[in-house]
């Protein structure tokens, strides 16, 4: 599978989502993640539980405010943090207090200008979708065109609303007031995913698992976006369901011409259905490649180590089979300056210090 569009949908930039954690403490659940994302490609956000892949998907789609960082969508910044700024006055403020002369006048002028970023950071978090329909004359906001597939498809629908109601609610929040116009989208809508429109009057417990989250990715679609954020929707899922579910999203990608976030920690069904493949640790974004390039040359002691764990069904394979263990101490070069994702080739990013980057620069040049 490749996408040989190269314009790109969402940028995200240096990405920060703290939580905090008692009074003086914080997690970060997602640190400095920065990619980008081609209109008509897939793109999948794999990593071990905990790691940050859905926290990254929910901060995009602004169900969390986020910490620091911005997100672009269609060339607009959608979101925005503030964390940078405030770090950065703090610093120059504790610069300050020694500084003199043209030292202090220039420390003076960045928090001046640090302040200024800031106050539009916030004012275009808050009115992306306001500036959008002002510039354009489209009567929907920006932020529509971003919608998510949830990972449960129990709990992530209403069980008191039919499945009309739970596809329409969309279009009626949008300002839809025709019901005929609703009816025939809802019906379309179901049809399109692989039910029917009997099921429309029905209510979620009435229906499988697979069933439920085609009900989901119905809901997502009602609003005609152009980038579906599918937060691991197969991982709750019969094996047999999986193929059917990732089969739909295929088919739905060509006909719709749908760009996707895949997020999963199922490496198989991310090599099948992504066209590149970002691997997440803690929080961190530590390899970035094409699928066939990330699987047949991984870089990263992360990432080799996470495609040691794939199982296949070949039992001589299996017999053989050696997992490869990963400890930040001592599977990294040692170096003075913070790593860095970097690109070493042939558009593979790897998360490096400079020691480290010359090392699978040749790697990647040498393979």
């Amino acid at each position: 599978m490749s996408n040989k569009n190269e314009e790109v949908l969402l940028s995200v930039r240096h990405l920060k989502q703290y939580f905090p954690m008692g009074k003086d403490s914080e997690l970060k659940a997602v640190d400095d993640v920065s990619f980008d994302i081609k209109k008509g490609e897939v793109f999948g956000l794999v990593g071990e539980s905990g790691c940050g892949k859905t926290t990254t998907g929910r901060s995009i789609i602004k169900l969390y405010d986020c910490t620091g960082g911005d997100v672009y969508f269609k060339g607009r910044r959608l979101s925005a943090g503030n964390r940078q700024y405030i770090d950065k006055i703090k610093e120059c403020k504790e610069k300050l207090k020694s500084a003199s002369g043209s030292e202090k006048d220039a420390l003076q002028k960045e928090i001046s200008e640090q302040k200024a970023m800031m106050k539009k950071a916030k004012f275009d978090h808050k009115n992306a979708d306001k500036m959008y329909k002002e510039e354009t004359g489209e009567k929907h906001a920006l932020s529509t065109k971003i919608q998510m597939i949830f990972q449960d498809p129990v709990s992530s629908i209403n069980p008191r609303m039919t499945v009309r109601e739970i596809i329409a609610e969309g279009l009626r929040i949008q300002g839809e007031k025709n019901e005929k116009v609703v009816e025939e989208r809802v019906f379309e809508l179901l049809e399109l995913v692989g039910l029917v429109k009997q099921h429309a009057d029905r209510y979620p417990h009435e229906f499988s698992g697979g069933q439920r989250q085609r009900i989901g990715i119905a809901r997502a679609l009602a609003l005609k976006p152009e980038l579906i954020i599918a937060d691991e929707p197969i991982s709750a899922l019969d094996v047999s369901i999986q193929a059917q579910v990732i089969n739909l999203l295929n088919d739905l990608r060509e006909s719709m011409g749908l760009t996707i976030m895949f997020i999963a920690h199922d490496l198989s069904v991310v090599k099948y259905f992504s066209d590149r493949i970002g691997v997440m640790y803690f929080g961190n974004l530590v390899e970035l490649a094409d699928s066939d390039e990330l699987f047949a040359h991984p870089v990263h002691p992360y990432t080799k180590s996470l495609l040691s764990a794939i199982p296949l069904p070949d039992p001589h394979y299996e017999k053989n089979r050696t997992r490869i263990s990963y400890n930040p101490a001592t599977d990294h070069l040692a170096g003075d300056d913070k790593p860095e994702l970097r690109d070493c080739g042939n558009g593979h990013f790897i998360k490096c210090n400079l020691a480290e980057f010359e090392k699978y620069k040749a790697i990647i040049n040498n393979k």
